[in-house]
């Protein structure tokens, strides 16, 4: 038993919490709460992670200060998501404690972990128990309360995870909504996932990564003598779904079917379904009228492809190696889908090497090629690849503010889970620059406050414009389910599509313009003058403009507005002002 911890075991530990995370993020991100394709909980913890494991895998300290010091810089600079953000955070305070020691005790492990919790906390305008937070916290305070009777650093470690495990056993019962659907918090899960790793190191095993993290392998990690293993803190509640298969290609088209056309065969959607699900993984078919939405992951896109095309012609057409993407993540690289790496790397290249020096530069977080040119109509000067599955890091802000050369830099997250990364970036640069964060939550948000942004204008008229302008607009938007669910009282069935509003599902219907048509009826219930919808790359023209046609008709007193938006995942973006 060791009373004590050094800088080698506890890098041991740090990397094994990363490592343990790793091989369990793609069920993380399948406890998410609505059944939309955005649940990126356990990506965004995991990128973090690695990006700390890389900061410190290939140094020797001597002293568990320094260690932490840079295990905390590499999760500051590559935190992304609010889960990871709070992770990040939890571990700053961590390091905080440590700072100046070359060794640490029980007691003084304990007042790493209650400094942790305390950080945390701070970090967060509106702390939401049921949560992480809520899962750092009682682990903190279960370690405080018995630290002085303990022995070994091994008992310590042994508690804090019994305690997070039992406090993450209780999260539905703090946040109703996650009793609801039947799961427990996934940032709460994540960090369970983290001390697992850490108590394992300190026992003296280390998590490996596992080759195919999509179907982790059953792991029992050692207890002391005379204890028990309680029951995993989720073992009330269910995963989302099965797992899928990780590599090979994530193929997605839109097929408009042509049986008029003698060379083409008459649809027949079982028989697709059928053969899609032989060959494929993760299939999703929906039929909307004469056009027919398909993902599937597939190590044979030809045959898919080849098959597809009996029936019609393609309309969009994307394939993403998957593969190479789970590479990215393994060397701590960015793991986004492989689009938008590609609309990243071509913004990087398009960009000059030196952007001019100006008064101000708006930097906005964007999802999609329309979205992209509508921002930089409006004066955006920088824009950063994001949106609802693909959180930006705190380092990819500091980039892009430090490339804006600017006396003043203004962030438009766009994006709830992303507001508290933009806010940990201006953290990090408050004694090099000036930088003010926006904190919009979604598109049609941060598309309002930059539409009150004037050059002209002093600092403090442009903040407060801006961040009036937020309450102006209500938002909603359209995707499709990605299971059967029921929550808030509307039954969701996979496939379908989602009108939502805010954090409300207002109905689930199979047909994506009925979907939005009935979320334009719910937004129109408050008011407002102008609608505006931004297209997915999903839509085609000449669907934006029948919308477009039905719903001036139809709303005569609001001035409608149908815009290419070219995002992913989101069929329609809505904004109401």
């Amino acid at each position: 038993m060791s009373k004590t911890i050094d800088a080698t075991l506890l890098k041991q530990m740090y990397i094994s919490g990363a490592d343990n995370l790793y091989n369990h993020y793609p069920e993380i991100d399948r406890l998410n709460v609505f059944p939309v394709p955005d649940g990126d909980t356990g990506m965004n913890m995991n990128l973090t992670l690695a990006s700390g494991r890389k900061a410190i895998q290939n140094r020797n300290d001597d002293s568990v200060g320094d260690l932490s010091a840079a295990f905390s810089t590499g999760l500051l600079y590559g935190a992304r998501g609010n889960s990871g953000v709070i992770t990040s955070q939890i571990f700053r305070g961590f390091a905080e404690s440590l700072k100046g020691k070359k060794t640490i005790d029980v007691k003084e492990l304990s007042e790493a972990f209650s400094n942790g919790s305390k950080v945390a906390y701070k970090a967060v305008m509106k702390p939401v128990e049921g949560t992480i937070l809520t899962v750092i916290r009682e682990s903190a305070e279960a370690l405080s309360k018995k630290a002085a009777s303990l022995k070994s650093v091994e008992a310590a470690m042994s508690l804090v995870l019994k305690a997070a495990r039992e406090a993450l056993a209780k999260t539905p019962d703090l946040l109703p909504v996650l009793k609801e659907v039947g799961v427990v918090d996934s940032g709460g899960t994540g960090l369970v996932r983290i001390l697992e790793g850490m108590n394992s190191a300190v026992r003296g095993v280390m998590v490996e990564r596992i080759e195919n993290v999509e179907a982790p392998a059953p792991r029992d990690f050692p207890t002391l003598p005379g204890e028990t293993r309680p029951a995993p803190a989720y073992a009330g509640a269910k995963l989302i779904e099965s797992p899928e298969e990780a590599y090979g290609y994530c193929t997605q088209f839109i097929l408009r079917l042509m049986e008029e056309d003698r060379e083409k065969r008459p649809f027949d959607e079982d028989k697709f379904r059928r053969f899609l699900n032989k060959y494929g993984k993760s299939v999703v078919l929906v039929r909307d009228g004469v056009n027919v939405r398909v993902h599937v992951h597939t190590l044979r896109p030809g045959a898919m492809l080849n098959f597809a095309q009996n029936y019609g012609e393609f309309v969009t057409l994307s394939i993403e190696n998957m593969s190479e993407e789970h590479h990215n993540i393994e060397e701590g690289r960015n793991a986004t889908d492989m689009a938008g790496n590609i609309d990243s790397f071509a913004k990087k290249a398009e960009q000059p090497e030196e952007v001019p020096h100006s008064r101000y530069a708006v930097i906005a977080v964007s999802s999609g090629a329309g979205l992209d040119e509508i921002f930089c109509e409006l004066g955006a000067k920088m824009i950063v690849s994001g949106g609802q599955t693909m959180n930006p890091s705190t380092q990819d802000f500091v980039e892009a503010i430090k490339k804006a050369n600017a006396d003043c830099c203004i962030l438009l997250p766009n994006n709830g889970n992303i507001v508290l990364a933009a806010n940990q970036a201006k953290e990090v640069l408050k004694d090099e620059c000036l930088v003010e964060v926006i904190p919009s939550k979604t598109i049609p948000e941060g598309i309002s406050a930059l539409l009150q942004f004037s050059d002209a204008a002093e600092e403090e008229e442009n903040i407060a414009g801006m961040t009036s302008a937020l309450a102006s607009v209500t938002s909603g938007s359209v995707t499709y389910a990605i299971k059967d669910t029921e929550i808030g009282g509307v039954s969701v069935k996979k496939n379908d599509y989602l009108a939502m509003k805010g954090k409300g599902i207002v109905c689930s219907l199979p047909s994506r313009v009925e979907a939005l048509y009935a979320l334009v009826a719910s937004l129109a219930e408050e008011g407002g003058a102008i609608l505006t919808i931004y297209a997915g790359k999903d839509v085609d023209e000449k669907e934006a403009e029948e919308i477009e046609k039905k719903l001036s008709a139809q709303y005569p007193d609001l001035e409608v507005e149908v815009r290419p938006g070219g995002q992913p995942v989101y069929s329609y973006l809505v904004g109401l002002e």
